[in-house]
């Protein structure tokens, strides 16, 4: 194999492992973040719904890679305006950092929408019964039907995992090499389209190994049935 092969390989390599970090990180952040989204959504408190409700329409109605441009660009903006305003502030946003933040709140946002259409889809008996039992609103929530939340959204969760993975490409639009970026350059190095093949066999096997992995939990839950 020549030089220049493994050297495609080695940056595409490092491409991967931040794609890798990105998901992950984003799935860290993401999950548990959508949960205290989901029960403001719902919550009877008007204003607080109100205003979550506009924060997911935003979020939900305007593209990932704008987000991703305002999350990075924005704050440095602000700062300016700040510094033109005669005070004296410093900032530095690093790009790593500000697409993780983009892309863990816009996911959890869809999260959120999806943890709602399952706890509402749970009998409102279900709360009466545990009530009667004595339980308390927490235990009830995290008890009896947080559990079988888990098991209804399983599926809608995959799917948005699934989209997750090819939209760890869009954090190259504020300068993240990631695996795409790296790929999109080796390939005008080169004149191949090698690297972009490569890239299309990751992303692959990734929404590959994510779809087994769902499948196999949908199986873990079944016992709920």
């Amino acid at each position: 194999m020549s030089d220049r092969y493994i050297k495609m390989l080695q940056a595409m390599l490092n491409g991967s492992v931040t794609s890798l970090e990105v998901f992950f990180l984003t799935i860290i952040f993401s999950i548990p973040l959508a949960l205290p989204i989901a029960l403001s959504r719902m919550s009877k408190h008007k204003l607080l719904s109100g205003c979550t409700n506009v924060f997911l329409l935003i979020i939900r109605g305007t593209p990932l890679m704008l987000q991703l441009l305002v999350v990075y660009f924005g704050p440095g903006l602000f700062i300016r305006w700040l510094q033109s305003l005669g005070y004296v502030v410093t900032f530095r946003w690093n790009r790593f950092v500000a697409a993780i933040v983009a892309l863990s709140v816009n996911y959890a946002a869809y999260f959120a929408e999806i943890y709602r259409g399952g706890i509402e889809s749970i009998p409102k008996g279900q709360y009466e019964a545990a009530k009667v039992l004595g339980y308390t609103p927490a235990q009830t929530f995290f008890r009896i039907i947080l559990p079988q939340v888990i098991k209804r959204i399983v599926p809608a969760m995959g799917n948005e995992v699934i989209t997750l993975v090819k939209d760890t490409a869009l954090v190259s639009v504020i300068g993240v090499s990631e695996l795409l970026m790296v790929a999109k350059e080796r390939q005008g190095a080169m004149f191949s389209f090698i690297p972009l093949f490569i890239a299309g066999v990751f992303y692959f096997i990734m929404n590959w190994v994510v779809s087994i992995g769902f499948r196999q939990l949908e199986k873990k839950l079944s016992y709920y049935n």
